[in-house]
């Protein structure tokens, strides 16, 4: 039996400090705070930014040799249990090797919330596989399966799915509760022409795409972020943003990786808005058509919105169950319990209402 005092766990990622402050709505941010409010010691390490102080140039490219060594210095100072990697990608593999001589009984986990499609995302994991017992991509199915595959050729450790962690600290919108809100439909996008996103089955530019969805609606009141000519939303004014739609398009860039999606999802539900997605992606198998809201063409998409837009009742209704449902699987805690004992072995005697390791089912 696993020893259940607190642990001491250095998490490595990028954080909200410094000069560039990152993604308030990260999933570091939340992973740590559940780790914390499960009564852990966590000491957030935000390599980019320690990368950028140890360079005189201010560049994370030229202050990645003095970023790997403060981190083996911190890891030796503090002498943690667990060491979490976040898209830690400064950092590399022989650091990780060396604190692992350091500290011998040490668990390490990589966590990544990018796409498997995306090659040079597979490289830099791959980079890593071979020091640390875990590796979490938000990817499940068979795609998670070629990966652990892939691992084992390696001699690496096990693979498993990281779902998209929600946290109420963070995710403050109750649009589920109000009758009226300024606009119908949020969608926010960081580049909407290049690459393309694949909608049933046809690549688009998303700026096109707002355009087709606006002459079949054109009584929808849309909330857009980085598209036709609309400001990129970041920090508190993504969160304001959130909190003024009834709805929400959670389009990724593909539709075609079990259960893969970005993390728009949890602010969505944890907000509150009714979350809108394409069928394929296999959500609905752990929300029902009343939770949230599924299509698998364009048509089908444009009659849902329609109807909702139609009867706020029935858009508040699934909202809310939505939202519950969101928290009850993924909230911040569950998701730090799940990814600690998954690193330390366990999730084995464990029936988790979502997908795990990749070899589990």
């Amino acid at each position: 039996m696993r020893d259940t005092r607190p642990l001491t766990i250095v998490h490595v990622g990028s954080f909200p400090f410094g000069l560039r402050p990152g993604f308030q709505h990260g999933v570091p941010t939340k992973l740590s705070n559940g780790l914390i409010r499960n009564g852990h010691l966590v000491l957030n390490f935000s390599d980019r930014d320690v990368a950028r102080a140890r360079s005189i140039f201010g560049s994370r490219k030229f202050g990645r040799r003095a970023v790997n060594v403060a981190l083996q210095d911190f890891c030796k100072h503090h002498r943690p249990n667990v060491l979490i990697l976040s898209h830690a990608d400064v950092i590399d593999s022989a650091t990780i090797a060396s604190i692992r001589a350091d500290l011998p009984d040490l668990r390490v986990a990589q966590c990544n919330v990018d796409p498997l499609f995306e090659e040079d995302n597979v490289r830099r994991l791959k980079s890593k596989m071979g020091v640390v017992d875990t590796t979490f991509v938000s990817t499940a199915g068979e795609s998670l399966l070629s990966l652990q595959q892939d691992a084992r050729h390696l001699g690496a450790g096990r693979c498993a799915f990281l779902p998209n962690p929600v946290d109420w600290s963070i995710e403050i919108g109750l649009n589920h509760l109000k009758q009226e809100l300024p606009f119908d439909l949020f969608y926010a996008c960081g580049n909407p022409a290049r690459p393309p996103r694949y909608i049933c089955g046809r690549p688009w530019d998303m700026d096109n795409f707002i355009r087709e969805l606006t002459q079949k609606i054109p009584n929808v009141r849309f909330l857009l972020g980085g598209m036709q000519g609309h400001p990129h939303r970041v920090g508190a004014n993504y969160q304001t943003a959130l909190e003024s739609a009834a709805m929400g398009l959670n389009i990724s860039r593909r539709p075609d990786h079990f259960l893969y999606s970005s993390d728009r999802i949890a602010h969505l539900a944890g907000n509150g808005l009714v979350v809108i997605m394409e069928r394929s992606v296999g959500y609905d198998t752990l929300f029902d058509d009343n939770q949230m809201v599924f299509f698998s063409s364009i048509d089908e998409l444009v009659e849902r919105i329609t109807q909702l837009i139609a009867n706020p009742q029935r858009r508040r209704a699934i909202a809310d169950a939505g939202r519950s449902r969101y928290h009850e699987l993924f909230n911040e805690r569950a998701i730090a319990a799940y990814v600690l004992d998954a690193t330390l072995g366990g999730c084995l005697e464990k029936t988790y209402p979502f997908p795990t390791f990749a070899d589990s089912h």
